[in-house]
């Protein structure tokens, strides 16, 4: 990697690709915000090959996302909708299960954007296609105190295992 100019500017070329791979989830990030010293705001470098998709179709409850697409075509899957995207279109993607969300390369060419969010140190996240609940609340989801995914619709009563409470 070349040697870094300075501590608040990154080029891509100097961030590491970190891949996923489950089933048509294939998706190539590099996360530019937080190496280049951003504390409130997220901002990631994605790439979906043809035929891929996005992480789970989701929506948060605290940090607001959104995606600048700067080259191929897909679908983005916004709540109920399925809107075609191309290259030079801003995709809003506000708190809440109206605006669940997902990208779908359906195109012959890499899907590529540019993703910014904010960066809450709590959030809930909904998956409305698996029933799913997902809560987290620490440093980042995968350096957390508290980190949980439960079926939604499980719930236990408030005073439910508390020693003193019985």
């Amino acid at each position: 990697m070349p040697e870094r100019r300075h501590p608040n500017v990154v080029n891509v070329d100097e961030v590491e690709v970190n891949e996923v791979k489950k089933g048509t989830h294939q998706v190539r990030n590099r996360t530019l915000g937080a190496l280049a010293g951003s504390a409130q705001l997220g901002a990631t470098l994605t790439e979906l090959p043809p035929g891929a998709i996005s992480y789970p179709y989701h929506y948060h409850c605290a940090n607001e996302e959104a995606i600048y697409v700067l080259a191929g075509t897909g679908t983005s899957r916004i709540g109920d909708a399925r809107v075609a995207v191309r290259p030079g279109d801003w995709i809003a993607m506000p708190v809440g299960p109206d605006h669940a969300h997902q990208m779908i390369n359906d195109g012959s060419e890499p899907l590529i954007y540019l993703c910014v969010s904010t960066k809450h140190k709590c959030e809930v996240v909904g998956y409305p296609d698996s029933k799913k609940v997902a809560m987290w609340a620490g440093q980042s989801p995968t350096s957390a105190w508290v980190r949980q995914i439960v079926r939604q619709g499980e719930t236990l009563d408030y005073w439910d295992g508390e020693p003193s409470a019985q």
